[in-house]
Protein backbone atom coordinates (compact mmCIF):
# COMPACT_ATOMS: atom_id res chain seq x y z
CA UNK A 1 0.00 0.00 0.00
CA UNK A 2 1.38 3.38 -1.04
CA UNK A 3 2.02 5.80 1.82
CA UNK A 4 2.76 9.51 2.12
CA UNK A 5 6.38 8.50 2.80
CA UNK A 6 6.56 6.98 -0.70
CA UNK A 7 5.24 10.20 -2.23
CA UNK A 8 7.77 12.29 -0.30
CA UNK A 9 10.66 10.03 -1.34
CA UNK A 10 9.71 10.15 -5.04
CA UNK A 11 9.16 13.92 -5.00
CA UNK A 12 12.39 14.50 -3.10
CA UNK A 13 10.73 16.43 -0.28
CA UNK A 14 9.88 15.89 3.36
CA UNK A 15 6.70 14.22 4.56
CA UNK A 16 5.64 17.52 6.15
CA UNK A 17 5.95 19.26 2.78
CA UNK A 18 3.70 16.65 1.17
CA UNK A 19 1.20 17.13 4.01
CA UNK A 20 1.30 20.91 3.50
CA UNK A 21 0.75 20.46 -0.24
CA UNK A 22 -2.30 18.29 0.43
CA UNK A 23 -3.83 20.60 3.01
CA UNK A 24 -2.70 24.09 1.94
CA UNK A 25 -1.44 23.90 -1.66
CA UNK A 26 -1.13 27.69 -1.97
CA UNK A 27 1.59 27.64 0.68
CA UNK A 28 3.83 25.42 -1.45
CA UNK A 29 5.98 26.64 -4.33
CA UNK A 30 4.73 25.93 -7.85
CA UNK A 31 7.63 23.65 -8.84
CA UNK A 32 7.53 21.71 -5.56
CA UNK A 33 3.76 21.34 -5.78
CA UNK A 34 4.06 20.03 -9.34
CA UNK A 35 6.63 17.39 -8.26
CA UNK A 36 4.39 16.28 -5.40
CA UNK A 37 1.34 16.05 -7.66
CA UNK A 38 3.31 14.02 -10.19
CA UNK A 39 4.53 11.70 -7.41
CA UNK A 40 0.96 11.24 -6.16
CA UNK A 41 -0.15 10.38 -9.67
CA UNK A 42 2.74 7.96 -10.23
CA UNK A 43 2.30 6.13 -6.93
CA UNK A 44 -1.49 6.13 -6.96
CA UNK A 45 -1.50 7.55 -3.43
CA UNK A 46 -4.94 8.15 -1.92
CA UNK A 47 -5.59 10.29 1.14
CA UNK A 48 -7.05 8.38 4.09
CA UNK A 49 -9.63 10.82 5.50
CA UNK A 50 -9.94 8.92 8.78
CA UNK A 51 -6.19 8.97 9.38
CA UNK A 52 -6.07 12.62 8.38
CA UNK A 53 -8.81 13.47 10.88
CA UNK A 54 -6.99 11.60 13.66
CA UNK A 55 -3.72 13.35 12.86
CA UNK A 56 -5.25 16.82 12.74
CA UNK A 57 -7.78 16.33 15.50
CA UNK A 58 -10.36 17.57 13.00
CA UNK A 59 -11.58 16.61 9.55
CA UNK A 60 -10.86 18.34 6.25
CA UNK A 61 -14.52 19.34 6.04
CA UNK A 62 -16.08 22.76 6.47
CA UNK A 63 -19.79 23.05 7.15
CA UNK A 64 -22.12 25.45 5.34
CA UNK A 65 -25.50 25.94 7.02
CA UNK A 66 -28.21 28.26 5.70
CA UNK A 67 -31.98 28.50 5.69
CA UNK A 68 -32.82 28.34 2.00
CA UNK A 69 -30.38 26.93 -0.53
CA UNK A 70 -33.07 27.36 -3.18
CA UNK A 71 -32.40 31.10 -3.04
CA UNK A 72 -29.56 31.82 -5.46
CA UNK A 73 -28.18 34.50 -3.12
CA UNK A 74 -27.11 31.74 -0.73
CA UNK A 75 -26.03 29.58 -3.66
CA UNK A 76 -23.61 32.26 -4.81
CA UNK A 77 -22.15 32.61 -1.31
CA UNK A 78 -21.80 28.85 -0.98
CA UNK A 79 -20.02 28.59 -4.32
CA UNK A 80 -17.38 31.15 -3.31
CA UNK A 81 -16.83 29.49 0.06
CA UNK A 82 -16.37 26.16 -1.72
CA UNK A 83 -13.76 27.65 -4.05
CA UNK A 84 -11.81 29.19 -1.18
CA UNK A 85 -12.04 26.01 0.89
CA UNK A 86 -10.81 23.78 -1.93
CA UNK A 87 -7.82 26.04 -2.47
CA UNK A 88 -6.84 25.33 1.14
CA UNK A 89 -7.47 21.58 1.08
CA UNK A 90 -10.97 21.59 2.59
CA UNK A 91 -14.26 20.28 1.27
CA UNK A 92 -17.64 21.84 2.07
CA UNK A 93 -20.51 19.89 3.59
CA UNK A 94 -23.81 21.65 2.83
CA UNK A 95 -26.86 21.66 5.11
CA UNK A 96 -30.22 23.44 4.74
CA UNK A 97 -32.09 24.21 7.96
CA UNK A 98 -35.29 25.34 6.16
CA UNK A 99 -35.30 28.29 8.55
CA UNK A 100 -36.01 26.05 11.56
CA UNK A 101 -33.96 26.92 14.64
CA UNK A 102 -34.33 23.44 16.12
CA UNK A 103 -33.07 21.78 12.94
CA UNK A 104 -30.26 24.31 12.65
CA UNK A 105 -29.07 23.51 16.16
CA UNK A 106 -29.26 19.77 15.51
CA UNK A 107 -27.23 20.21 12.32
CA UNK A 108 -24.55 22.19 14.16
CA UNK A 109 -24.29 19.55 16.89
CA UNK A 110 -24.03 16.79 14.28
CA UNK A 111 -21.31 18.64 12.41
CA UNK A 112 -19.35 19.18 15.62
CA UNK A 113 -19.60 15.48 16.43
CA UNK A 114 -17.96 14.78 13.05
CA UNK A 115 -14.96 16.91 14.18
CA UNK A 116 -15.62 19.32 11.36
CA UNK A 117 -12.92 22.00 11.00
CA UNK A 118 -15.25 25.02 10.95
CA UNK A 119 -18.72 26.23 10.01
CA UNK A 120 -20.07 29.09 7.89
CA UNK A 121 -23.51 29.85 9.32
CA UNK A 122 -26.45 32.03 8.31
CA UNK A 123 -28.12 31.80 11.72
CA UNK A 124 -31.88 31.57 11.97
CA UNK A 125 -31.96 30.69 15.66
CA UNK A 126 -32.83 33.63 17.91
CA UNK A 127 -32.75 34.70 21.52
CA UNK A 128 -30.26 34.78 24.36
CA UNK A 129 -30.23 31.03 24.94
CA UNK A 130 -29.32 30.33 21.30
CA UNK A 131 -26.68 33.08 21.35
CA UNK A 132 -25.12 31.37 24.37
CA UNK A 133 -25.15 28.05 22.52
CA UNK A 134 -23.25 29.59 19.60
CA UNK A 135 -20.87 31.49 21.86
CA UNK A 136 -19.91 28.30 23.73
CA UNK A 137 -19.67 26.16 20.59
CA UNK A 138 -16.19 24.62 20.39
CA UNK A 139 -15.86 24.57 16.59
CA UNK A 140 -14.91 27.82 14.80
CA UNK A 141 -17.98 29.57 13.37
CA UNK A 142 -18.23 32.55 11.06
CA UNK A 143 -21.71 33.98 10.65
CA UNK A 144 -22.78 35.44 7.32
CA UNK A 145 -25.90 37.34 6.23
CA UNK A 146 -27.77 36.71 9.50
CA UNK A 147 -26.25 38.01 12.72
CA UNK A 148 -27.21 37.03 16.26
CA UNK A 149 -26.29 39.54 18.94
CA UNK A 150 -24.44 37.98 21.87
CA UNK A 151 -23.06 35.05 19.85
CA UNK A 152 -19.66 36.76 19.72
CA UNK A 153 -18.67 35.34 16.36
CA UNK A 154 -17.18 36.93 13.25
CA UNK A 155 -19.93 38.32 11.05
CA UNK A 156 -19.87 39.06 7.33
CA UNK A 157 -22.88 40.86 5.91
CA UNK A 158 -24.27 43.84 4.06
CA UNK A 159 -25.47 47.18 5.37
CA UNK A 160 -29.07 45.99 5.62
CA UNK A 161 -30.74 49.26 6.72
CA UNK A 162 -29.07 50.90 3.72
CA UNK A 163 -30.65 48.43 1.27
CA UNK A 164 -34.17 49.63 2.02
CA UNK A 165 -33.13 53.22 2.70
CA UNK A 166 -31.93 53.41 -0.91
CA UNK A 167 -35.11 51.88 -2.32
CA UNK A 168 -37.40 54.01 -0.14
CA UNK A 169 -35.59 57.23 -1.01
CA UNK A 170 -35.83 56.32 -4.70
CA UNK A 171 -39.61 55.84 -4.48
CA UNK A 172 -40.08 59.01 -2.43
CA UNK A 173 -38.16 60.99 -5.04
CA UNK A 174 -40.58 59.63 -7.64
CA UNK A 175 -43.49 61.04 -5.64
CA UNK A 176 -44.72 57.87 -3.93
CA UNK A 177 -46.11 58.18 -0.42
CA UNK A 178 -48.33 55.10 -0.01
CA UNK A 179 -45.59 52.48 -0.12
CA UNK A 180 -46.29 48.87 0.79
CA UNK A 181 -43.49 46.93 2.46
CA UNK A 182 -43.33 43.11 2.41
CA UNK A 183 -40.91 42.28 5.21
CA UNK A 184 -39.01 39.17 6.24
CA UNK A 185 -39.63 37.14 9.42
CA UNK A 186 -39.87 39.34 12.51
CA UNK A 187 -36.91 38.87 14.84
CA UNK A 188 -34.51 37.86 12.07
CA UNK A 189 -31.49 40.17 11.78
CA UNK A 190 -31.78 41.12 8.10
CA UNK A 191 -35.57 41.43 8.27
CA UNK A 192 -35.52 43.74 11.28
CA UNK A 193 -32.69 45.86 9.85
CA UNK A 194 -34.38 46.27 6.46
CA UNK A 195 -37.67 47.19 8.07
CA UNK A 196 -35.81 49.72 10.22
CA UNK A 197 -34.30 51.27 7.08
CA UNK A 198 -37.75 51.68 5.54
CA UNK A 199 -39.37 53.13 8.67
CA UNK A 200 -36.54 55.56 9.42
CA UNK A 201 -36.39 56.82 5.85
CA UNK A 202 -40.13 57.44 5.70
CA UNK A 203 -39.98 59.23 9.06
CA UNK A 204 -36.98 61.28 7.96
CA UNK A 205 -38.95 62.46 4.94
CA UNK A 206 -41.90 63.40 7.16
CA UNK A 207 -44.16 60.78 5.57
CA UNK A 208 -46.61 58.91 7.78
CA UNK A 209 -46.63 55.14 7.34
CA UNK A 210 -49.94 53.30 7.11
CA UNK A 211 -49.20 50.33 9.42
CA UNK A 212 -51.56 48.13 7.39
CA UNK A 213 -49.24 48.50 4.39
CA UNK A 214 -46.37 46.84 6.29
CA UNK A 215 -46.86 43.07 6.04
CA UNK A 216 -44.69 40.04 6.79
CA UNK A 217 -43.92 37.80 3.82
CA UNK A 218 -41.47 35.47 5.58
CA UNK A 219 -38.83 35.86 2.82
CA UNK A 220 -40.66 33.15 0.84
CA UNK A 221 -42.40 33.27 -2.50
CA UNK A 222 -45.56 31.77 -0.97
CA UNK A 223 -45.65 34.31 1.84
CA UNK A 224 -44.80 37.14 -0.50
CA UNK A 225 -47.57 36.12 -2.89
CA UNK A 226 -50.19 36.04 -0.13
CA UNK A 227 -49.17 39.42 1.26
CA UNK A 228 -48.90 41.08 -2.16
CA UNK A 229 -52.41 39.83 -2.91
CA UNK A 230 -53.55 41.35 0.36
CA UNK A 231 -52.02 44.71 -0.53
CA UNK A 232 -53.22 44.83 -4.13
CA UNK A 233 -56.83 43.82 -3.48
CA UNK A 234 -57.38 46.86 -1.25
CA UNK A 235 -59.39 49.76 -2.58
CA UNK A 236 -56.68 52.06 -1.27
CA UNK A 237 -53.83 49.94 -2.58
CA UNK A 238 -50.26 51.26 -2.38
CA UNK A 239 -48.77 53.05 -5.38
CA UNK A 240 -45.51 51.15 -4.86
CA UNK A 241 -44.29 47.99 -3.13
CA UNK A 242 -40.89 47.10 -1.72
CA UNK A 243 -40.01 43.41 -1.36
CA UNK A 244 -37.49 42.92 1.45
CA UNK A 245 -35.84 40.13 -0.54
CA UNK A 246 -35.89 38.71 -4.06
CA UNK A 247 -38.48 36.01 -3.33
CA UNK A 248 -41.09 38.46 -2.04
CA UNK A 249 -40.30 40.94 -4.81
CA UNK A 250 -40.84 38.34 -7.54
CA UNK A 251 -44.03 37.18 -5.82
CA UNK A 252 -45.38 40.73 -5.86
CA UNK A 253 -44.66 41.00 -9.59
CA UNK A 254 -46.45 37.69 -10.15
CA UNK A 255 -49.53 38.96 -8.29
CA UNK A 256 -49.57 42.14 -10.37
CA UNK A 257 -49.56 40.11 -13.56
CA UNK A 258 -52.25 37.74 -12.27
CA UNK A 259 -54.50 40.67 -11.35
CA UNK A 260 -53.93 42.50 -14.62
CA UNK A 261 -51.98 45.38 -13.15
CA UNK A 262 -49.27 46.98 -15.25
CA UNK A 263 -45.94 47.52 -13.56
CA UNK A 264 -44.97 50.32 -13.16
CA UNK A 265 -47.94 52.13 -14.75
CA UNK A 266 -50.36 50.93 -12.06
CA UNK A 267 -47.96 49.92 -9.29
CA UNK A 268 -44.21 50.45 -8.94
CA UNK A 269 -42.02 47.68 -7.54
CA UNK A 270 -38.55 47.50 -5.99
CA UNK A 271 -36.76 44.74 -4.09
CA UNK A 272 -33.60 43.68 -2.28
CA UNK A 273 -31.32 41.22 -4.15
CA UNK A 274 -31.08 40.03 -7.71
CA UNK A 275 -32.23 36.74 -9.25
CA UNK A 276 -30.83 34.65 -12.11
CA UNK A 277 -31.92 35.82 -15.55
CA UNK A 278 -33.30 39.05 -14.09
CA UNK A 279 -32.40 40.81 -17.35
CA UNK A 280 -35.14 38.86 -19.17
CA UNK A 281 -37.87 39.62 -16.60
CA UNK A 282 -40.33 42.23 -17.82
CA UNK A 283 -40.18 44.83 -16.50
CA UNK A 284 -36.58 44.75 -15.29
CA UNK A 285 -36.98 45.17 -11.53
CA UNK A 286 -35.40 48.09 -9.69
CA UNK A 287 -33.29 46.57 -6.91
CA UNK A 288 -30.49 46.91 -4.42
CA UNK A 289 -27.93 44.14 -4.88
CA UNK A 290 -25.62 42.58 -2.33
CA UNK A 291 -22.19 41.36 -3.45
CA UNK A 292 -22.73 37.67 -2.71
CA UNK A 293 -19.36 36.67 -4.15
CA UNK A 294 -17.51 39.10 -1.89
CA UNK A 295 -19.58 38.02 1.11
CA UNK A 296 -18.63 34.39 0.45
CA UNK A 297 -14.99 35.28 -0.07
CA UNK A 298 -14.75 37.21 3.20
CA UNK A 299 -16.64 34.55 5.16
CA UNK A 300 -14.30 31.85 3.85
CA UNK A 301 -11.19 33.89 4.59
CA UNK A 302 -12.27 34.59 8.15
CA UNK A 303 -13.19 30.96 8.78
CA UNK A 304 -9.97 29.60 7.29
CA UNK A 305 -7.99 32.06 9.39
CA UNK A 306 -9.80 30.91 12.54
CA UNK A 307 -9.03 27.29 11.66
CA UNK A 308 -5.39 27.93 10.86
CA UNK A 309 -4.07 28.61 14.37
CA UNK A 310 -5.11 28.68 18.05
CA UNK A 311 -4.07 32.34 18.21
CA UNK A 312 -6.39 33.29 15.36
CA UNK A 313 -9.18 31.18 16.83
CA UNK A 314 -8.92 33.07 20.13
CA UNK A 315 -8.87 36.57 18.59
CA UNK A 316 -11.86 38.88 19.28
CA UNK A 317 -14.71 38.61 16.76
CA UNK A 318 -15.04 41.20 14.02
CA UNK A 319 -17.87 42.48 11.82
CA UNK A 320 -17.33 43.00 8.09
CA UNK A 321 -20.09 45.09 6.52
CA UNK A 322 -20.32 45.61 2.74
CA UNK A 323 -22.13 48.41 0.92
CA UNK A 324 -24.90 47.23 -1.43
CA UNK A 325 -25.38 48.60 -4.97
CA UNK A 326 -28.46 50.29 -6.44
CA UNK A 327 -29.60 48.99 -9.84
CA UNK A 328 -32.42 50.95 -11.44
CA UNK A 329 -34.74 48.96 -13.67
CA UNK A 330 -38.02 49.73 -15.39
CA UNK A 331 -40.35 48.68 -12.55
CA UNK A 332 -40.49 52.09 -10.85
CA UNK A 333 -42.14 55.21 -12.25
CA UNK A 334 -42.83 58.79 -11.21
CA UNK A 335 -46.40 59.44 -10.08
Amino acid sequence: MTTIRDVARLAGVSISTVSLALNSPKRVGVETLDRIQQAIKSTGYRIDPVAQTLARGRSSLIGFVSANLGNMFFGDIRREIEHQALDHGYFVLIADSSGRADLERALLERLEAQKIAGIALAANGRGEEYATFLRDFKTPIVMFDQKLEGAERDFVGSDNPLTTTILTEHLLQLGHRRIGFISGPSGLHTADERLKGFINTMAGAGVDIDPSLVVEGGYTRTGGHAQAMRLLTRRDRPTAIIGANNMTGLAALQVMQEMGFRCPDDVSLAMVDDVPWSNVITPRITMVVQDAQKLGELAAQRLLARIASPEAAAAPPQDFILTPKFVRGESTKRL
